[in-house]
């Protein structure tokens, strides 16, 4: 008899929750290298589902599920909103990437994919890089986020950066009629790949700067090149910066919080990182407090856009041409919001649903 405890919560959710609507959940397991994988397809209505493979020691198989089919719901959004021709999937890998992942495994992982005939392509996520996604292309076509040398676009950051910035300058002309950051205060919180480019957009606009990060060689290596920069102690500090007009959350997810959303300063949020929202009515919190939000997945999709053209045959000056577009993407879902009285949040997904559902009709 086997013992298939938390298999039928994973079912309930397929199936029967709010939170599933899933066409495809893919169990993988190989063995020989120890390789044992979630995919999940949310959605191919706009086209092949595309995402990227997240390598973690979750504490649990139904932990690792439950990452797969919340993470591939998220691309399916964010991909509608980038304007791409792709639905949303999402891979996860279970175990320590530091200790299990091997060039076999990576490769048997790109067979599973590969067995999905194009319906879900993938790249690089937490714990997953460029490196490895050349292993994995491998034994898979459909794999994006690879090197310049093996065909790819290399580091996505660049451009996910320049997303972000768009974002902002949207957030500057819905709010104070004018898209620069002149003379604006904003705080970024991790300055790592992604928050070093923002920082240099920033300073290039005109803006005053104020940054943290738990790592000192990243603040270091910003204030080395900017000593006009700011260090704030912590983000707990940098939140509640005095004159703050803009808060920039580069880091984990879950930066807005019952805690965080009480203290802000900023009138508006913008940043890279992914899932900033801690839990449904934080959104809310946010717009009762007049503080402009534009949507995670909206302003950080430059990477996205810059993985999936390398499906065509990779150009950086056409994927910034698309990126720009997160400008127009953000002053509408702002519109949308103020017209039908809602958060921008809930805007940017109506916006996205109603996509998805009128190429299910055609």
């Amino acid at each position: 008899m086997t013992d298939v405890t938390g298999a039928d919560d994973v079912l309930h959710t397929l199936f029967r929750s709010d939170q599933g609507g899933h066409e495809q959940v893919v169990l993988c397991q190989d063995r020989a290298t120890g390789l044992k994988a979630v995919i999940a397809i949310h959605s191919t209505a706009l086209g092949p589902a595309l995402g990227g493979t997240r390598f973690y020691p979750y504490a649990t198989e139904a932990e690792a599920v439950a990452d797969a089919l919340n993470l591939s719901r998220g691309m399916s959004y964010k991909n509608a909103m980038a304007g791409l021709d792709h639905g949303g999937g999402k891979a996860v890998i279970i175990g320590d990437p530091e200790t299990i992942k091997s060039e076999d495994l990576l490769l048997a992982y790109g067979r599973f994919v590969a067995s999905l005939g194009g319906r879900y392509v993938t790249a690089c996520d937490v714990g997953t890089y460029v490196a490895d996604m050349d292993v994995v292309a491998r034994s898979c076509q459909w794999t994006t986020g690879r090197s310049p040398e093996n065909g790819g676009a290399g580091d996505s950051s660049v451009l996910t950066a320049f997303g972000v910035f768009q974002g902002m300058r949207a957030s500057a002309q819905h709010l104070w009629g004018d898209p620069t950051l002149r003379g604006r205060k904003v705080g970024v919180a991790g300055v790592g790949k992604v928050g070093r480019h923002l920082v240099e957009h920033l300073l290039s606009d005109g803006a005053e700067v104020v940054i943290t990060d738990v790592r000192a060689e990243s603040v270091d290596a910003i204030t080395a090149l900017h000593p006009e920069v700011a260090v704030a102690a912590d983000t707990e500090a940098l939140i509640r910066t005095e004159g703050l007009d803009i808060y920039a959350p580069c880091a984990l997810g879950g930066a807005l919080n019952d805690e965080s959303v009480p203290v802000l300063t900023a009138k508006v949020v913008c940043g890279a990182a992914n899932n900033q929202l801690a839990h449904p009515g934080v959104e809310k919190d946010l717009a009762d407090r007049a503080i402009l939000y534009a949507p995670d997945y909206v302003v950080n999709a430059g990477g996205v856009i810059q993985v999936a053209d390398e499906l065509h045959g990779f150009d950086f000056d056409r994927c910034k041409a698309k990126a720009s577009k997160i400008f127009d993407t953000t002053l509408a879902i702002f519109a949308r919001a103020k017209k039908d009285g809602i958060p921008p949040a809930a805007a940017a997904d109506r916006i996205a649903e109603q996509r998805m559902a009128e190429a299910r009709q055609h």
